[in-house]
């Protein structure tokens, strides 16, 4: 199952989600229609940045926690 798969399972179940993905995978997430996304400059498979970068990787959970405070219609995608 896609994680696309599970964020509309949850979004059915009123519980909200955002996607946080690196920005090579933009095109397949938009075709996808998710609720919200977050793209990332980081890596395929480190879209919170590199290893112990808590800096980064914090900057990139406040980025989505807005994301989800902030986002008006479903389809939402902003770059990190």
């Amino acid at each position: 199952m896609s994680v696309g798969h599970i964020a509309r399972l949850l979004e059915e179940n009123q519980i909200p989600t955002i996607i946080v993905a690196s920005k090579v995978f933009e095109k397949q997430l938009k075709a996808m229609h998710l609720p919200r996304v977050l793209l990332t400059p980081y890596m395929a498979g480190r879209p919170l940045g590199r290893p112990f970068d808590i800096t980064a990787q914090k900057d990139i959970i406040l980025k989505g926690l807005d994301l989800l405070a902030k986002a008006k219609e479903n389809g939402t995608v902003i770059k990190a």
